[in-house]
């Protein structure tokens, strides 16, 4: 009639490790979002991205001033 000894410590850091992962995955059922959401969040992002690098502009007044100022004569 011996007992089984066993290391405490395994057994709360295993206890202590299930908890985490069942808060985790309540977490990921609470906040996560799923893929096709993902998907169109991204392709939402891509867009709009595209669209605000289509209506950029090139400025080339700054490389044009920089060739007419001497700085000999500047003050």
């Amino acid at each position: 009639m011996t007992a089984e000894i066993i290391n405490l410590n395994k057994v709360r850091k295993a206890r202590e490790r299930a908890d985490r992962e069942r808060e985790a995955h309540e977490n990921r059922l609470k906040y996560g979002q799923s893929k096709s959401e993902r998907g169109l969040v991204d392709a939402q992002h891509r867009k709009s991205q595209s669209e605000i690098d289509g209506a950029r502009r090139e400025d080339n007044r700054a490389d044009e001033d920089a060739d007419d100022i001497d700085p000999n004569t500047a003050s």
